[in-house]
């Protein structure tokens, strides 16, 4: 069901999609081009979600019985990826045929919950599970690596430079960490504030990583130096309101920092020339926003609590 766009902030534009109720929409990816669809996890109803934006219309793909996807990215093949912590697999689905193939984790990890997954720079796939784990798939052997992470539980988010380089956040550790793609070892990197609950990454064009901080309420950047990735320098702004909880975080084209905020019930772009926050309060109660991903001039925001999408469209500066 289309809703009718609104201007806000004066650049930005908002409109709203409403898809299956109860299917808790938790994780967005859109296809790169314009006119692509979007695909989002129905977690609560096992299936991966494709939104055809210029109708409105929606369909749902299950992804097998006990499925719970969690995370989804569009791969550098134009398939969706997903991780599915009901079916304990690394998930892909043609676009066009929507056929679905699993690499399951080995049964002797036991359950992981698997959380987000990412592309390298060498196509591979390397994900997370709050259960303690991280992990890698080979798409062309089908090899399926799984570590243990440093500090155990919480490996959460996770995401890549431009470069290539892999990077993780750890709710319950609440640190990043750096993994070696020769060696698969994985480096902490500690924030300055501690116990700041690091939720979600997401890295900018110029490699930095920007952080959600779900128990600081802040939204923290890293900039690794020249010749260590694992090392670098910190700077963090707290996110305006009383207790603002910032759960996920997505860089633009244009290095604006998208951020949702669960305790102010609204989604935030902080411009870090400025240091300046926009807010985009939802027009309903509990949305519950979490990973947003986007594409070229939109921002695309997954509305778990109402089950809806929401798109924030705004010009790409050009």
């Amino acid at each position: 069901m289309l809703a009718q766009a609104s201007l806000v902030a004066g650049e930005v534009t908002t409109q709203a999609y409403q898809v299956s109720k109860g299917a808790r929409a938790h994780d967005v990816a859109a296809d790169p081009a314009a006119d692509g669809p979007v695909w989002y996890t129905a977690q609560r109803q096992g299936a991966l979600g494709k939104l055809d934006p210029k109708t409105g219309d929606w369909e749902h793909i299950p992804l097998g019985e006990g499925s719970a996807p969690h995370g989804v990215v569009v791969g550098p093949d134009g398939a969706p990826w997903v991780t599915d912590s009901g079916l304990n697999a690394i998930v892909r689905v043609d676009p066009r045929t929507h056929e679905v193939k699993t690499w399951p984790l080995p049964e002797e990890r036991g359950y992981t919950n698997l959380n987000t997954l990412t592309f390298d720079g060498r196509g591979k796939v390397w994900f997370t599970g709050q259960n303690g784990i991280y992990g890698r798939v080979d798409p062309d052997s089908g090899e399926v690596t799984v570590r243990e992470a440093p500090k155990g539980r919480g490996p959460y988010g996770i995401a890549t430079t431009p470069s290539g380089e892999v990077y993780y956040a750890s709710l319950a550790g609440s640190h990043i960490a750096h993994i070696d793609q020769d060696t698969g070892e994985a480096t902490v990197i500690e924030p300055p504030t501690a116990g700041q609950g690091a939720r979600r990454v997401w890295s900018d064009s110029q490699g930095r990583i920007w952080v959600s901080e779900w128990n600081s309420g802040q939204l923290s950047r890293f900039t690794p130096s020249a010749d260590n990735p694992a090392a670098g320098e910190w700077k963090a702004w707290k996110l305006p309101g009383d207790d603002p909880k910032a759960y996920s975080v997505y860089v633009d084209e244009t290095d604006k920092v998208w951020v949702t905020d669960f305790g102010a019930n609204a989604v935030l772009r902080f411009d870090p020339e400025s240091g300046r926050f926009e807010s985009f309060p939802s027009d309903r109660e509990n949305a519950n926003v979490r990973q947003m991903l986007g594409r070229k001039g939109e921002a695309w925001a997954p509305e778990s609590g109402t089950d809806r999408l929401i798109v924030f469209r705004y010009g790409s500066g050009e």
